[in-house]
């Protein structure tokens, strides 16, 4: 599945580069018509990121969230700085369909395994930015990776494999916003190991070549935002593409 994504800034889209808002590009003001572009294309589920709230929790763009799940009528799923239970409710209420958890699943697992029995292990996706090592060493980065977790990535699947989980979107930071392609020998060792997961990968789209080279790789999404916006290729080739394996 291909999952076109919007990172939101003020009502404004724009890109960060390797996650730093002092490196933004902005795409303007036009989050809904371009959200709707990508469900006539085709897809099947959109993905958001809210950066103000990521940064301040008490500026979170619900008003607009709820405008823009309103506008399509395909699931979107929300991240952005969830650091509580009223967080989640919050997106929920406002009609997403998944809500995105990052950093809180590796600094308060606890929390979060509670969250998973409260909604439900489809209602939340849990976001995990690794860096990988020379030794394969998959290290989870948190606060907009500005620090390491001292955790990997598999011993946070392992601490919720028994709350259900079952969306994971993870991230290669160093391939992120660069276009440079996916890990893809990333997501087909995690696939193989967790198949009850389902990953989506991220970072590093560029080509419609990239999204190929996932095709077999067990990712079973693929998701896609500066390409997209940059018109690299459209969400219809792109669907095409990953389709057509």
């Amino acid at each position: 599945m291909i999952i076109p994504a919007l990172d939101l800034i003020d009502g404004s889209v724009v890109r960060l580069h390797q996650g730093d808002y002092a490196q933004q590009r902005d795409y303007g003001s036009d989050p809904l018509p371009r959200l709707q572009a990508y469900q006539r294309q085709g897809a099947a589920l959109l993905h958001l990121v809210d950066l103000t709230g990521a940064k301040d929790p008490a500026r979170r763009q619900i008003a607009l969230l709820k405008t823009l799940v309103a506008g399509v009528s395909v699931p979107v799923q929300v991240g952005g700085g969830i650091r509580t239970r009223d967080d989640v409710r919050a997106l929920l209420d406002a009609g997403v369909a998944r809500v995105v958890v990052g950093s809180t699943a590796v600094t308060q697992p606890d929390e979060v395994r509670a969250w998973f029995r409260a909604f439900g292990a489809e209602a939340i996706v849990l976001a995990l930015d690794v860096r990988i090592d020379a030794h394969n060493r998959k290290n989870v980065a948190i606060s907009g990776w500005q620090e390491a977790a001292g955790v990997t990535l598999e011993a946070v699947i392992e601490t919720f494999a028994d709350v259900g989980l079952r969306h994971v979107l993870c991230t290669d930071i160093s391939r992120d916003g660069t276009l440079a392609g996916s890990n893809v020998a990333l997501y087909q060792e995690i696939a193989a190991r967790y198949p009850q997961v389902a990953f989506q990968s991220s970072g590093g789209i560029g080509s419609l070549a990239d999204i190929a080279a996932l095709r077999g790789s067990g990712a079973q999404g693929v998701i896609v935002g500066r390409a997209l916006l940059e018109g690299k290729f459209t969400t219809e080739e792109a669907i095409a593409c990953w389709q057509n394996g």
